[in-house]
C-alpha cells in the first residue's frame, strides 16, 4: 500500500468492514480525505454513510481496516480520540444548546476562566473573531439566543464552533436539509471559506445540486461498498444516481472518456 502522506492525504481508510450482526454495513472501503478539499459523500439510504461517519468518528469500532492520520496508523476508539486528532462531525441537529447563547455554545464544555471567574471579555472575542474569519455577518450580535437564528446561521454558529476547536477535518451531515434557498447558500459559501482554510471537509448530502455546487471530490458507496472515487468533474448527475443505485455505471462522461469501473472491479 502506499503511505497515505505520499498522497498528501489527511485522512486516509483502508479496508474498512462493519457489521452488525448478520447486516454487513460497510465493506472494504477505501477512501482518502484531502486538506483544502471537499469530499462529497453520496449513497442512498442504508448505503453505510451515517455508519462510515459514526467510525470515523469513534462511535463505533470497525471490525476491519485501518485509518490512517497524515499516514501514520491510528486508533480511533471514541469521539474523544477523534477530537485529539482534529476530527469534528457536525450531525444534523447541530448539537447546540437552544437556551445559551452563540458565545455560550461556542465554549461550551472549553469556557475559559479567569482568577476562577467566567472570562467573558475573551470568549466574546474569539468568538467574534471567528466568525469574522468565516466571513459570518447575518448575525446580528454573539450574545443572541441560537433559538433565535435561523437555519443557515445555526450551520454558520457550528461550523464557527469547529474552526475554534481547530478542527483539521470537518464532517457535515446533511448540512442544507430543510433549508431554503438564501440560507443553502449561506451554508455552501461557509463550505467554500472552510477549505479556503486548509480544512478537510466531508459532505454526506442527497443534494445532488449541493454536490455538484461544492464538492471537488466525490465518494459513492452503493450497499457498503465504494462504488466509485475521484474528482467531481469525473462525473456528472446522471452516473452518480447510477452508481447510488446500482453500484456501477456504463454512461461516458461528456468529455466521451470511458467511466471508470466500480471499485470492487477495480481490486479496490
Amino acid at each position: 500500500m502506499v503511505g497515505a502522506s505520499e498522497g498528501g492525504a489527511l485522512l486516509s481508510l483502508r479496508g474498512l468492514s462493519k457489521s452488525f450482526g448478520p447486516v454487513r454495513a460497510l465493506t472494504q472501503v477505501d477512501l482518502d480525505l484531502y486538506p483544502g478539499h471537499v469530499t462529497a459523500l453520496a449513497g442512498d439510504n442504508g448505503a453505510g454513510k451515517s455508519v462510515l461517519i459514526k467510525t470515523v468518528a469513534g462511535l463505533w469500532p470497525p471490525d476491519e481496516g485501518e485509518l490512517f492520520w497524515e499516514g501514520r496508523r491510528v486508533h480511533v476508539h471514541s469521539p474523544r480520540d477523534a477530537e485529539a486528532l482534529g476530527i469534528t462531525i457536525i450531525y444534523q441537529d447541530l448539537a447546540l444548546c437552544d437556551n445559551l447563547d452563540i458565545v455560550q455554545n461556542m465554549f461550551l464544555g472549553h469556557e475559559r476562566r479567569r482568577m476562577g471567574l467566567l472570562d467573558e471579555t475573551s470568549m466574546e472575542k474569539t468568538a467574534r473573531k471567528t466568525l469574522e474569519a468565516l466571513q459570518v455577518t447575518t448575525i446580528r450580535s454573539i450574545r443572541q439566543p441560537v433559538e433565535s437564528l435561523s437555519g443557515g446561521q445555526r450551520q454558520s454558529v457550528a461550523v464557527a464552533k469547529a474552526v475554534m476547536a481547530n478542527a483539521r477535518l470537518v464532517i457535515m451531515d446533511e448540512p442544507t436539509a430543510a433549508l431554503g434557498v438564501t440560507q443553502t447558500r449561506m451554508v455552501l459559501d461557509l463550505i467554500h471559506r472552510l477549505a479556503e482554510q486548509g480544512v478537510a471537509v466531508m459532505v454526506v448530502s442527497h443534494n445532488l445540486n449541493d454536490v455538484f455546487e461544492v464538492a471537488d471530490r466525490i465518494a459513492i458507496l452503493h450497499l457498503g461498498r465504494l462504488a466509485a472515487a475521484g474528482d467531481i468533474i469525473e462525473f456528472d448527475r446522471a452516473r452518480v444516481v447510477d452508481y447510488m443505485t446500482s453500484g456501477t455505471s456504463e454512461r461516458s462522461v461528456g468529455n466521451g472518456r470511458r467511466p471508470e469501473a466500480p471499485a470492487e472491479e477495480r481490486g479496490s
